[in-house]
């Protein structure tokens, strides 16, 4: 699919009334009239790592989001948390996920955490969504796809702000057959249109199946004449990574020479964009294989995981490029702001704990991967690639984990095919689309009640001038979530992660000139070093963040929970006897070709 020719569009006159102001901005403004208030597009890739964007220094044909990018502001230092719920939480609210209900994903929170004030798993009744403020200044509001911050009807889309929503509430499903779960941790997929069980069809897409709802909104509600706010939450690339045959046999022989060779092209094409230093350091990581020590059949089925992942990523931009061909038909393109993330970073788990599951569940065979009925996990070593240049990767405090491609791309961009360099943070998304759509925020009470205030910054100046910075030099902001930690402040960031990949200890780095966290400072800067640790503990303190308990893992940790939230809910005794085959039959079996071996 070729490339659209996208044209720019100035900011005109963003009034002089949004809650934060830019000269130029204001220099601009048109003083005869207000401009339309604008449309707003946001679309949320799932599990995509920072440079998987072509425009990001990626090799996946994604000229549609490339060509937001050219018409946009690419942000290269925007920061999410390391799992779905927790980020899309923010995103949605502008309040920190400790403070929302979602201080843990909750298929990894230990029990003692769950039901704990802000570890309900749900957003709380003390934060309001982005959607019911658009809602109520004026716009007409839809999502489609991946919901995930509550599935109780108080917090289904249709309470939270949404005049339309067809979503599913999970962490994740099967990407052909909905219904299907891609691992044994519920006893159902949960779906919802409109706050309702909907009629699914039995077979689809889901990127094709959310821009279809999106589309079909959009249309349903043109004759109103307001301005409207779309959240198309996708699942690519989600496990189980699924894409169409057209698209995976796009990248047949792309990945052959490997990851490492793929992690190093990434980074110098990065560094070419301005997105990272050209002498930017990049460690190896411990959990990355030797390609040229893998047998050729292994890396063969290897370099199909790595097509068939590139091909999930294809085929969404390409319903992005739909979306777009619908804004432009329709004459809403010019005055549509669109913003694209992703929630966190490329999924760097193996997925052996759910190993014989998977055996009864799904194929992966070699001729079948992408398709109906088959399963692909990319892994850590092709994720560590997926992130490149930088270190850690999903469920992680280091940047592969939490840092995120950012576009935002429309008329309020008027330093367009530019590069923001500053700290951003997902909880700033909220804030810049009120002052885009000219609301003013809610502040600490809403309708009567005590709520969350929303602690991000717009990024309203930085779309006039990428210059500027949108955070102080000595303004802490701090991270946690399932033990893994940061904080931030200016350019410097302390990081802890834990085992396996980390080594459980506190580490220093200047992010400005080692994104890849290579060069511990901790000795060299020995005072930011101790302040920093006692700016994390105030943070950590001021937002309740809870302790691990002693021994945590959070792989473990959703074993229990599948045992305890649904086997024995839904079986009861009967599901010790499947926990004794999980964990019997692979021990059985491999102590049966021991034997063998040894006659």
């Amino acid at each position: 699919m070729q490339p659209l020719r996208i044209g720019r569009r100035l900011a005109g006159g963003l009034a002089g009334g949004l809650a934060i102001g830019v000269a130029s901005v204001a220099a601009a403004a048109e003083p005869a009239s207000s401009p339309a208030r604008p449309n707003i597009v946001v679309l949320v890739a799932d599990d995509w790592g920072f440079s998987d964007v072509g425009a990001f220094g990626g090799e996946i044909a994604t000229p549609n989001l490339d060509e937001l990018a050219r018409r946009g502001l690419r942000f290269s230092n925007f920061h999410v948390a390391a799992s779905c719920s927790p980020t899309r939480s923010m995103l949605l609210t502008g309040v920190d996920n400790h403070r929302n209900g979602h201080g843990n994903l909750r298929e990894t929170m230990p029990g003692a955490h769950l039901g704990q004030p802000g570890y309900q798993a749900t957003l709380t009744p003390t934060v309001v969504t982005v959607a019911t403020l658009l809602q109520a200044g004026g716009y007409r509001t839809s999502v489609a796809g991946k919901w995930n911050v509550g599935n109780e009807a108080r917090n289904l889309p249709d309470q939270r702000g949404f005049d339309r929503s067809f979503v599913m509430g999970d962490t994740g499903s099967d990407n052909w057959e909905p219904e299907k779960r891609y691992l044994p941790h519920a006893a159902r997929v949960n779906w919802f249109e409109d706050g309702k069980p909907p009629t699914l069809p039995k077979r689809f897409y889901s990127s094709t199946f959310f821009v279809d709802k999106t589309i079909e909104y959009l249309r349903a509600g043109a004759a109103s004449g307001k301005p409207f706010f779309a959240y198309v939450g996708f699942q690519a690339n989600h496990v189980p990574v699924q894409a169409p045959q057209a698209f995976v046999a796009k990248y047949k022989g792309r990945y052959d020479a490997g990851w490492t060779a793929l992690r190093e092209a990434r980074r110098a094409k990065a560094a070419e964009l301005g997105l990272v230093p050209k002498d930017a350091p990049m460690v190896t990581m411990g959990t990355t294989l030797d390609w040229a020590a893998l047998s050729a059949e292994d890396r063969t089925y290897q370099a199909r995981l790595m097509e068939v992942y590139a091909a999930m990523a294809d085929a969404m931009d390409h319903e992005v490029g739909r979306l777009i061909a619908h804004l432009k038909a329709s004459g809403e393109y010019d005055n549509t702001v669109f913003v694209f993330l992703s929630d966190n970073g490329p999924e760097g788990s193996d997925y052996k704990e759910a190993d014989l599951w998977l055996r009864f569940n799904y194929s992966r065979d070699l001729d079948r991967l992408g398709g109906p009925g088959a399963y692909v996990v990319p892994g850590p070593s092709w994720s560590s690639a997926s992130a490149s240049p930088l270190s850690t990767f999903k469920f992680y405090a280091g940047e592969g984990g939490i840092r995120s491609p950012l576009i935002i791309s429309g008329p309020a961009v008027t330093a367009a095919n530019q590069v923001h360099a500053g700290l951003t943070h997902v909880t700033d998304i909220v804030p810049t689309l009120l002052d885009l759509a000219q609301l003013p925020r809610p502040g600490t009470t809403y309708q009567g009640r005590t709520i969350e205030a929303q602690t991000g910054r717009s990024l309203l100046p930085v779309l006039a001038n990428p210059a500027l910075r949108v955070r102080h030099a000595d303004e802490p902001l701090g991270y946690e979530l399932a033990g893994n930690k940061a904080l931030f402040k200016g350019d410097l960031k302390l990081v802890l992660n834990n085992p396996p990949v980390g080594d459980g200890q506190w580490h220093l780095y200047d992010l400005r000139t080692d994104p890849g966290e290579t060069r511990d400072l901790q000795q060299t800067l020995p005072q930011p070093f101790t302040a920093m640790r006692a700016d994390y503990a105030a943070w950590a303190q001021a937002n309740g963040v809870l302790a691990m308990p002693e021994g945590y893992s959070p792989v473990k940790q959703v074993f229990i929970n599948s045992i305890v939230n649904y086997w024995m809910p839904t079986y009861g005794l009967q599901s010790l006897a499947v926990l004794v085959l999980l964990l019997g039959l692979p021990a059985a079996l491999m102590l049966r070709a021991r034997r063998r071996r040894a006659r």
